[in-house]
């Protein structure tokens, strides 16, 4: 690709999806338990970062992968579903998603079966569909987010030299 190929966009980068910070903040203090489907015990993938910094300020983190080679992520037990999980006798707070958004809909599904209290797909994952899904069932939804980046919001400073 030539250089004047690419196309930088102007301005702050705009979400897909606008939530007030109060209404983030509240998920974030309400759930203890969270499920992260799509876990991965790579190192350089996205969610590996997001299990271990949400691990390490106190969520219990459960992750699910349905490879059955994967039997642990960083001492965290791997479980194969979200039904593995509630039939070991655990609530599960919120499903955290780190699947395509053609599998949310899906999954918007299981989080109602197993009484989830929150849907929350990952930055990219994202269905209008499976959002009123589990809206209607009573969920809180968030998508086309990360719960490690809006946990540390109110901590980043803005930079001087840019205009208002």
């Amino acid at each position: 690709m030539a250089e004047a190929d690419l196309e930088i966009a102007e301005g702050p980068i705009k979400p897909r999806y606008n939530y007030e910070p109060s209404y983030l903040a509240e998920i974030l203090r309400s759930v203890t338990t969270i499920a992260m489907i799509g876990a991965s015990a790579d190192k350089t993938k996205f969610s590996y970062g997001v299990l271990r910094q949400l691990s390490e300020i106190g969520y219990e983190i459960l992750p699910v992968n349905p490879n059955p080679k994967l039997t642990e992520i960083r001492g965290l037990k791997v479980w194969r579903s979200l039904e593995e999980i509630v039939a070991s006798g655990k609530a599960v707070d919120m499903v955290d998603v780190f699947r395509p958004s053609s599998e949310l809909y899906g999954i918007a599904e299981q989080a109602i079966a197993i009484e989830s209290k929150v849907l929350w797909g990952q930055i990219g994952v994202f269905d209008d569909d499976a959002a009123a899904l589990a809206e209607a069932a009573g969920l809180k939804v968030v998508m086309d987010r990360c719960p490690k980046i809006e946990l540390f919001r109110p901590f980043w400073k803005p930079r001087l030299d840019l205009p208002i």
